[in-house]
């Protein structure tokens, strides 16, 4: 049943959170360090229902939020980004039979990019933003919220 599939993914934490201690040289340049955090979807939800109207984040934002609070070096970028899927097609699913929105249009990819991965693609999330006042232009085949460092939110 589609109706609980996201929903379901967004409550299962398992054994999240949790702290992988990467030993790879690569890795642990790449990233700045050796203690990555694996954050449960449901953190980067609880976050993400923050973000006021008007304002705004980016998954980079939340990634540097979670690490600092679970004394990590940083957080996977792979995860975040599946999980704030996740929580962008739980609330899509929520709203759909009256639930709780969260409101994941206002969580942008790094550089103020819109996340085509949302239900309903770029268009929906640039419709969203734009009815909140932002600008959103393009700069090739992406787009962007213009300015938006001036409206990104403190967490």
């Amino acid at each position: 049943m589609a109706i609980r599939n996201s929903n379901q993914k967004l409550q299962k934490n398992g054994d999240l959170p949790k702290i992988e201690v990467l030993e790879e040289p690569k890795a642990i340049a790449r990233y700045g360090g050796t203690k990555m955090l694996i954050a449960p979807a449901l953190e980067y939800d609880g976050l993400m229902k923050q973000i006021p109207e008007g304002r705004l984040t980016t998954t980079v934002r939340l990634r540097s939020f979670l690490a600092q609070k679970h004394a990590a070096d940083f957080t996977c970028p792979l995860t975040c980004g599946i999980f704030v899927n996740v929580c962008a097609n739980a609330s899509e699913e929520r709203a759909g039979w009256g639930g709780d929105e969260t409101p994941y249009w206002r969580t942008l990819k790094a550089d103020g990019e819109l996340n085509e991965k949302y239900p309903g693609g770029i268009e929906a999330q640039k419709l969203r933003l734009e009815m909140e006042g932002h600008t959103v232009v393009p700069k090739g085949k992406r787009w962007f919220v213009k300015d938006y460092e001036a409206k990104l939110v403190d967490l």
